[in-house]
C-alpha cells in the first residue's frame, strides 16, 4: 500500500510528496444526533432552531444540545463545503483526511463531488466509530467481519462505489471504558494493519488511561505503533507528565480541536478546554522542546458552527489562516509548521 510512496485518494492514488499542507482528522458530513445533550431549560428557545446571529455565540457554548447543530448533512451543507473547501485550497491547503467511519453516515458522492470541484484531496478512512452510534447488526459483527470489511474498502474498494479506496484506518474510535465492540474493532484493525501496512487513527474515550489502553490492545493483536495516530490529545492527556509518557510510546500525537474554544465542554465538564494559543504551547513545551517531533496538528469540523463559513465558524482554512500566524509569533519556526503539516502526514501516510 506505501512502497511506492502513493495513498489512495478518492480521486485515485496520488504521490504523497504531492498532498501539500495536510489536515490530517477532518469530516466532511455525519450525523452526530446520537450525542444530543438537553440544554438548560432557560436557553431551549435559543437552541430548538437553526443557527443565526441571535443565537450563534450560545450554539458555540452549548453545540450538543443545538439538534440542527449536530446533523451535519443535507443541500446546504453540501453546498458549504464545497465552498469552504475552495478558500482552503486558495489559503494554500492541499489535503484533507475524512474520518467519517461505520456509524455516522459518511457522504461519498459529496467526497467526489467536492474533491473534482475544488481540486482538494480527499483521503477516505475506514473503520468503525464508538458502540454508541451503532445499531444492532453492527454491535453483533464478529472480528473477521470487521477485518473482512475494513481490508476490503483498503485494497478493493467501498461498498457501491469500487472505485473509490480508502488510503487509511480513520478513525477508530472507542468510549470509556472500551466495551467488547470497540475492543474488536482495534483488534482487527491491528490485523488489517499487520497485512496491509496501512495508518490506524484512534478517537480514544475521555480519560487519561485510553490512549494507553488503546494502543496496549492494539500492540497485543499485532498492530506497530509506529504507524499509529492518538487523536484529541489536547482533551484528553491533560499534564506534562501524561503527554510524555504517551508520546514514549510511538506513533503521532494528535492535537486536533482547534477552533474549539469553549467555557463549558458538554461531554466531559470536568476538562477545563483549552484555548488555541495553549494548544500551541502544549505543542511547543511537549513536543519541539523535548525534540519530539512526531505530532499532527488539525481542526477537527463535526458541527455547522464549528465548521461552516456561512454559519458562523471557522471553515476548514482555520488552521492556515489563525492557527499557522499564532504558531510564528510563539517562536515555531516555518520549517517546524512544515513538518507538522506536511512531512509528518506523508511519513504518516506512506510508513
Amino acid at each position: 500500500m506505501s512502497s511506492n510512496s502513493n495513498v489512495n485518494t478518492v480521486l485515485g492514488k496520488v504521490s504523497v510528496h504531492k498532498l501539500g499542507r495536510t489536515l490530517t482528522h477532518e469530516h466532511v458530513t455525519l450525523s452526530f444526533d446520537k450525542f444530543f445533550s438537553p440544554p438548560p431549560r432557560h436557553l431551549e428557545s435559543y437552541l430548538s432552531g437553526g443557527i443565526s446571529l441571535e443565537n450563534v455565540g450560545i450554539v458555540r457554548q452549548y453545540p450538543y444540545s443545538c439538534k440542527y447543530n449536530l446533523e451535519f448533512r443535507g443541500p446546504e451543507v453540501d453546498e458549504a463545503v464545497i465552498e469552504d473547501l475552495r478558500f482552503f485550497k486558495k489559503c494554500g491547503g492541499g489535503t484533507i483526511i475524512e474520518n467519517t467511519t461505520y456509524g455516522l453516515n459518511r457522504n461519498i458522492p459529496l467526497m467526489l463531488k467536492a474533491s473534482k470541484e475544488t481540486g482538494v484531496n480527499i483521503i477516505l478512512g475506514t473503520g468503525y466509530y464508538v458502540s454508541g452510534v451503532q445499531g444492532r447488526s453492527a454491535l453483533s459483527k464478529s472480528s473477521e467481519e470487521m477485518y473482512n470489511y475494513m481490508k476490503a474498502e483498503l485494497l478493493d474498494g467501498c461498498l457501491g462505489f469500487p472505485d473509490v479506496k480508502c488510503g487509511m484506518i480513520a478513525e477508530q474510535a472507542s468510549s470509556w471504558p472500551i466495551d467488547d465492540f470497540e475492543k474488536r474493532a482495534i483488534e482487527s484493525a491491528a490485523q488489517v494493519q499487520s497485512e496491509v501496512n496501512c495508518a490506524v487513527s484512534f478517537h480514544p474515550g475521555r480519560d487519561q488511561q485510553a490512549p494507553f489502553e488503546i494502543l496496549r490492545i492494539f500492540q497485543e493483536a499485532g498492530g506497530k505503533a509506529s504507524r499509529t495516530v492518538m487523536s484529541h490529545l489536547d482533551r484528553t492527556l491533560l499534564t506534562e507528565e501524561s503527554l510524555l509518557e504517551y508520546a514514549a510510546q510511538g506513533g503521532y500525537c494528535q492535537f486536533d480541536l482547534f477552533g474549539t474554544e469553549c467555557s463549558l465542554y458538554q461531554l466531559n465538564p470536568s476538562v477545563d478546554m483549552r484555548s488555541d494559543a495553549q494548544r500551541i504551547d502544549q505543542i511547543i513545551t511537549n513536543f519541539i522542546m523535548q525534540g519530539n517531533d512526531s505530532i499532527l496538528g488539525n481542526f477537527s469540523i463535526i458541527w455547522f458552527i464549528h465548521f461552516q463559513m456561512k454559519f458562523g465558524g471557522h471553515g476548514f482554512s482555520h488552521l492556515l489562516t489563525s492557527v499557522v500566524p499564532k504558531m510564528l509569533v510563539k517562536g515555531i519556526s516555518q520549517r517546524q509548521i512544515d513538518k507538522i503539516l506536511m512531512d509528518n502526514p506523508a511519513s504518516m501516510l506512506c510508513g
